[in-house]
């Protein structure tokens, strides 16, 4: 196998050229050294290693390193260039052919799901992604990338880059009422990350269960059962999970919750079951693992703060930029009671492998530099026109619905008739529209029994349609009510 070199940029110096360019790999084999290069070429371009718009490097080039004549090369590509496999113009270099319309293999017929392709998408968990910042998240980044120091470019703290547990132990504090010091803060990929070493630390500790909201998502009671964790539910009612509920859970180690705004039935946790909460975890020595999702979207008042500022000691909080920035970031954090930190380091693997650390100082710039509360602001005022518009929209239209729950957050639940979430959801599908019913949420676990109201309804997503798609989506959302 000898080793080539191939430029896959936009310039396009001719033939005679002696540019190197990229690494290109040829494995020439039989006598004929011709046909070798033109099989070895040919296999490369039908296996996508040569992908479309490849520039290969010139002859003379080429030949110089693969120890052949220039003519071998030469008439190599064109009989490439004959078959259809490379283009070639005069002047300009030999690239690899758009051959797209011409597959190397034939694909499977499609299903009828993958035909009838959703026009509209509103299931729950995605903000507006149309709205990214990027022009302020590209400055932010390049002051961030101009000031570190040649040590960050290093594995890094598994705690988290510095800058940003610093500048989240200010925000944190004033935007959410969290007792949060740097080295309390660890920073990981999102949420799930964070979870999945909680429960790691969790099962190590001899832990059997972990108490979860009645109604959540089961992608993470997954993740805690498949770490050896028994989920047994918790009550969920119009003022959130019946706390007063975990004393009848004697083998819970910690409890889930998302107090600022329950996922999905979109209501509070009320101030009387967030002490009673605290109360719990004090007397068992118990965790509160709390979730702040949606806690910065608050509509009809200021946000509640986090509950974490009633006892830092036994809630571990969890935050991310998921919903208000971007999921692709995979930038989140936790702030622990000073006891787990060691234990997190360790479950964490000792350094800093998950987010870049470029994105960290990015972000820890963002917030600095108030790009960030400018952001938030922003969102929150576009995101509540979204739902007004929608409880508006379904108040005219859709008389046999209600909205419920509290202004906030990216998603509301629609209320329906009982007995039609079902025949609503596949005539949503049917009209190309994407929602999610209440029930898939519910969580029932034979041996725990609770208190929980059996719902029909979809939790709709009102923030993820662009601006473009939003009048569409609502549109064929009311066409499906009953």
């Amino acid at each position: 196998m000898v080793k080539s070199q191939t430029n896959s940029s936009a310039g396009s110096p001719g033939d005679s050229g002696t540019e190197p360019g990229a690494d290109l790999h040829v494995e020439l084999r039989g006598p004929r050294l011709r046909e070798g290069l033109t099989q070895a070429l040919r296999e490369a371009v039908r296996t996508g290693r040569l992908s479309p718009g490849t520039r290969l490097p010139p002859s003379r080039s080429l030949a110089a390193d693969l120890g052949v004549s220039r003519n071998t090369v030469t008439n190599a590509y064109a009989e490439l260039v004959a078959e259809g496999w490379l283009t070639a113009q005069q002047g300009s270099a030999t690239r690899v052919a758009d051959r797209t319309a011409v597959p190397a293999e034939s694909s499977p017929p499609r299903t009828k799901a993958e035909r009838r392709r959703a026009t509209y998408g509103m299931e729950p968990g995605s903000p507006d992604l149309a709205h990214f910042p990027r022009a302020q998240w590209l400055t932010a980044y390049r002051r961030a990338l101009n000031a570190a120091p040649d040590e960050a470019f290093g594995y890094g703290d598994a705690l988290g880059q510095e800058t940003l547990r610093t500048a989240l132990a200010d925000y944190l504090a004033r935007a959410r009422g969290v007792y949060a010091h740097p080295q309390r803060i660890v920073i990981c990929s999102g949420f799930h990350h964070g979870l999945a070493l909680m429960a790691r630390i969790l099962k190590a500790r001899g832990a059997r269960a972990v108490a979860v909201e009645a109604y959540g998502l089961d992608l993470y009671r997954n993740l805690l059962t498949d770490a050896g964790l028994v989920t047994p539910p918790l009550g969920v009612d119009a003022f959130g999970a019946r706390t007063g509920d975990l004393s009848a859970v004697r083998e819970a180690a910690a409890v889930l919750l998302t107090p600022a705004h329950q996922y999905p039935t979109g209501v509070a946790l009320r101030a009387d079951r967030r002490v009673t909460a605290v109360d719990w975890a004090r007397e068992t020595g118990g965790l509160i693992l709390e979730d702040d999702y949606d806690g910065e979207f608050r509509y009809d008042r200021q946000p509640v703060g986090a509950l974490q500022g009633l006892d830092a000691d036994r809630v571990v909080y969890f935050g991310s930029v998921s919903k208000s920035l971007a999921p692709g970031l995979r930038l989140g954090w936790m702030v622990l009671p000073e006891g787990l930190v060691p234990e997190m380091v360790a479950a964490k693997g000792h350094g800093d492998y998950m987010s870049s650390f470029l994105e960290q100082r990015t972000l820890a710039e963002f917030i600095t530099s108030g790009a960030y509360d400018r952001h938030v602001r922003a969102m929150r005022q576009h995101y509540r026109r979204r739902r007004e518009q929608l409880v508006s929209a379904l108040e005219r239209r859709a008389p046999a619905v209600r909205v419920t729950g509290m202004a906030a957050g990216l998603q509301a639940l629609v209320e329906l008739p009982r007995g039609t979430e079902r025949s609503v959801v596949r005539s949503a599908a049917r009209k190309g529209l994407a929602v999610s019913g209440v029930s898939q949420f519910l969580h029932q676990e034979e041996g725990h029994d609770c208190q929980v109201p059996v719902l029909d309804g979809l939790v709709v997503n009102y923030a993820a349609p662009s601006d473009s798609a939003w009048t569409g989506a609502l549109d064929t959302l009311c066409a499906v009510m009953p």
